[in-house]
């Protein structure tokens, strides 16, 4: 069965020492990748990337975003994105492994930054002209930094990637994203169910399933998807199985009956039906219609 092509840092130019991160200028990382950047592909890696100059579209998951000046965007493993620019784009870009940061860390995790949180949090925040200038030196520092083979390199590129996470983060946080007033438990549940929809939703889609695999009551993890999400147990593991199956309904030329039971649906009515009820478009019709 075809896939959505998933790209890894061995792929791209980088220092042998640093084979768990990797830093370049927008513009030349942009020109070096210029087949793949435009066409929908997924990571297994943390991106981020920092925009200068330029507009366009950014396409994450079936969600679009404008780009420009101080548009800052943030991407985790498995989300399908491309990029479409109007205008020659100038910037930073860095991405690292999960390891690469906890490594250097390891009384902290990425997912305490909003931005990284969850799937359901917007994936990018735009930056006012007086805040570009401080966080452009930190991006332009670790690009240095990590195109020079010096002593404690890739100490320093930890830390300089630690202090552009905590300044995005107070950044983003104002903005008055989700979660702001959740509870550090409720986030560290929703984190632990994310990653278990994300294991079993091919073939569990009961709410009772991951509340057992959690050791909480379903009625207790309802209650932390409707404060930190406002949407029910139930609702999130539909919504992974429908950004899945868009997908490959999209981005691969499998039929529609092997993709439904690619995600667990042996009988294609029943997929077709379940389809249709969330997007309002048969599976055929949301091939067609995103195509053209």
């Amino acid at each position: 069965m075809k896939t959505i092509p998933i790209l890894n840092i061995a792929q791209f130019e980088k220092e042998e020492s640093l084979s768990d991160f990797y830093s370049n200028d927008l513009k030349n990382h942009l020109l070096k990748n210029k087949e793949i950047f435009h066409r929908p592909h997924k990571h297994d890696f943390y991106l981020c990337v920092f925009f200068l100059k330029g507009c366009g579209l950014h396409e994450v998951d079936f969600n679009s975003y404008t780009v420009s000046p101080g548009s800052v965007f943030f991407l985790m493993p498995g989300q399908t994105h491309y990029w479409k620019f109007d205008k020659q784009p100038e910037g930073y870009i860095f991405f690292h492994s999960q390891d690469f940061y906890e490594f250097h860390f390891s009384n902290k995790k990425l997912q305490q930054f909003p931005f990284y949180y969850s799937y359901n949090n917007p994936p990018y925040i735009h930056l006012t002209v007086d805040k570009i200038y401080g966080l452009k030196a930190y991006f332009n520092e670790v690009n240095l930094e990590f195109h020079q083979n010096l002593p404690f390199n890739k100490q320093k590129i930890a830390s300089l990637v630690d202090l552009i996470y905590i300044d995005l983060s107070r950044l983003y946080v104002d903005k008055k994203t989700r979660y702001t007033s959740s509870t550090p438990i409720y986030l560290q549940t929703l984190s632990a169910l994310e990653a278990t929809i994300e294991e079993f939703y091919k073939t569990e889609k009961s709410a009772k399933f991951y509340a057992k695999k959690l050791n909480i009551t379903a009625k207790h993890l309802n209650r932390i998807t409707k404060t930190t999400l406002n949407k029910t147990t139930t609702g999130l593991i539909t919504e992974r199985i429908l950004l899945e199956a868009k997908r490959l309904i999209v981005h691969s030329d499998n039929s529609l009956s092997l993709i439904g039971q690619s995600l667990g649906y042996d009988d294609y009515a029943y997929f077709s039906k379940v389809f249709k009820l969330k997007t309002h478009k048969t599976p055929l019709e949301f091939r067609k219609e995103y195509r053209l």
